[in-house]
């Protein structure tokens, strides 16, 4: 439980691109090194969001013309906060941009991808996929982009204008940073 003297308060600046599909995937998807990667993380295997997928994703989103890239800095106000509260200032904020995303991949007839980490829709509870069962959510739950192989320092950076900012000290970094997208 986190001290009630930290306040949980931030600010939120939105970005957003849109990029040619395939100078996307050309440009910034390097799939075996952060399949590498992803097989390192407690998740891999273990999430329905994370690899190993059935199938290659690639066929499926080469169809595609464009891609939206958003993302969020998500500024606390409270300067001193403990790495551990990342979820509680990021869990809000990725509940609203997944209804979001789910929304466009309706109306514009597209893919969407979401973020890594813990599913916002099984509220803590353990992903069904750990035990061999169906994923409680199919209709909300998308992988990420970089589960698919997409280097989002470099989405943040060169797309967006963003420079993502890693944990010091075990602390808070001076902003969070989601990256989500959908092709359409």
């Amino acid at each position: 439980m986190h001290g009630m003297d930290k306040d949980f308060t931030y600010s939120l600046e939105r970005y957003t691109a849109e990029v040619e599909a395939k100078a996307y995937i050309d440009g910034f998807r390097n799939a075996e090194y952060f399949l590498t990667l992803c097989r390192q993380c407690r998740n891999y295997g273990r999430r329905y969001g994370c690899p190993p997928f059935d199938e290659d994703p690639l066929p499926s989103i080469s169809i595609y013309n464009k891609v939206r890239v958003i993302g969020v800095k998500i500024t606390p106000k409270d300067k001193a906060l403990p790495l551990e509260a990342a979820n509680d200032l990021m869990k809000p904020v990725i509940t609203e941009l997944n209804e979001e995303l789910l929304e466009a991949e309706k109306s514009l007839n597209g893919m969407s991808f979401g973020f890594a980490g813990c599913c916002p829709y099984c509220n803590g509870d353990k992903c069904a996929r750990i035990d061999g069962k169906p994923c409680r959510h199919p209709d909300k739950v998308r992988p990420s982009l970089e589960s698919i192989g997409f280097d989002i320092s470099k989405t943040a950076k060169d797309l967006l204008g963003i420079d993502i900012k890693w944990s010091q000290d075990g602390m808070i970094p001076e902003y969070l940073t989601l990256v989500c997208g959908i092709f359409y």
